[in-house]
Order: C-alpha cells, then sequence, then structure tokens
C-alpha cells in the first residue's frame, strides 16, 4: 500500500504535532503542520455569541487554503506526514455550533471538501479523557509554552467521545487506531520503530494497535 501521505489525529493532549514531527523525521518525510492561530478563539472561549461560527469558519479555510497549497506544491508526491484529517473539522463544528450555525457550515463544508486530497493513512492517536486531561495541564506548565487557555475537563470528555464516535464509523481510508494512555510516542524511540513497523505492514480498513511500554 502507497504511503505517501500520512494523517495524524486525535483530541486536544493526544501528541498529534509531536508524533507528527517525529515521525517525518524518521521516515524521510516532510511534515505538514495546521496553522492554530485564530483571531476568533479568545472570543469563543469567553462565550461571545456568533463567535464560535466565526472560529470555525476560520479553522476550516485555513485547513482548505493549506492543504490546497500542499496539493499544487505537489508535496503528496513525496512522502509527507500532516497533524491533522481535514475530515475532523467536522468534529469540532458539530460539537459548537448550533443547528442554524450548522447548516450555513455544512454547505461551506461541501463545497471546500471537493478539493481535498485524501490520505493513504489515517493514524488515530487514541487516549482516555482523564490522561488527556493530565497532558493538557502539564502541558500548560511548561515554563517556555505560551499561555493558552487548558479547555474545561467537561469539553474534553465531550470531545473524546465525539472523536471515538466519528472514527468507530470512519471508512473513508486505511485507519490505524493506537492506543497512547501507556505509552509516550513522543519520546520512546523504541515505541516509535514498532508504531513505524505497523504503520509499513498496513493494508485496507482499520487495525487496533497498543503500543508496547
Amino acid at each position: 500500500m502507497s504511503l505517501q501521505y500520512i494523517a495524524i489525529e486525535g483530541p486536544i493532549g493526544a501528541g498529534k504535532t509531536s508524533l507528527a514531527e517525529r515521525l517525518a523525521t524518521r521516515l524521510d518525510a516532510t511534515v505538514a503542520l495546521e496553522a492554530l492561530e485564530n483571531p476568533f478563539l479568545a472570543d469563543f472561549h469567553a462565550g461571545r455569541p456568533g463567535a464560535a461560527l466565526q472560529a470555525q469558519l476560520f479553522f476550516l479555510l485555513n485547513r482548505h487554503r493549506q492543504q490546497m497549497a500542499l496539493r499544487q506544491a505537489d508535496l503528496f508526491a513525496q512522502a509527507t506526514v500532516c497533524d491533522y484529517l481535514f475530515d475532523k473539522d467536522k468534529i469540532f463544528a458539530y460539537l459548537n455550533l448550533d443547528d442554524n450555525e450548522l447548516f450555513i457550515y455544512q454547505r461551506l463544508y461541501d463545497l471546500l471538501a471537493k478539493d481535498i486530497v485524501p490520505p493513504d493513512l489515517v493514524v488515530y492517536l487514541q487516549a482516555p479523557t482523564d490522561v488527556l486531561l493530565s497532558r493538557l495541564r502539564r502541558r500548560a506548565a511548561e515554563p517556555d509554552r505560551e499561555e493558552t487557555p487548558v479547555p474545561g475537563a467537561d469539553y474534553i470528555r465531550e470531545l473524546n467521545e465525539a472523536y471515538q464516535h466519528f472514527f468507530f464509523h470512519y471508512t473513508a481510508t486505511p485507519l490505524l487506531v493506537v492506543e497512547t494512555s501507556e505509552i509516550d510516542l513522543a519520546t520512546s524511540d523504541d515505541a516509535l520503530d514498532d508504531l513505524v513497523r505497523q504503520i509499513r505492514t498496513m493494508n485496507r480498513g482499520t487495525r487496533y494497535y497498543v503500543p508496547r511500554k
């Protein structure tokens, strides 16, 4: 199976970006990281009416623009590891938007999604909510970390459940589900090597994988 384009996914705190960077280095691939700056996020976290739709559309358009840039640069013709799946935008939309906002969002999403090149493989990093919260709090306490609000436990729980539901029904591409609660793929070389072996032996369908300690 061709593995020119791999997307890493998982809820906030799963370790997508760290793994994407390490995996790209390990595979001698290009890494594509999502741009996370969003001028509407502060208003969204403050609960300002309308800010959820503004923030969601900003992320959607940014993701589409980046995917188009990658496509036009023909980066998908070489090995590329991306730290997000375009389709995951819908997870946040259905979690954060009301019915009227979703109607607007879905029409735009359907137009933009036609342009997107699907990955050859999606790696979904799975972890219990309490593990995600622990990682987020530890990350926020790092001295060199930019000050960003840690989402509340209820939001992370809902988001994690939404991710689980989305990927339980996901069939668009081959899918490798990785249980990460007992292992740190961002630092363990043995775990990374074992994951690479799993990736290289992937076929169609879904595989569930628990890394060794």
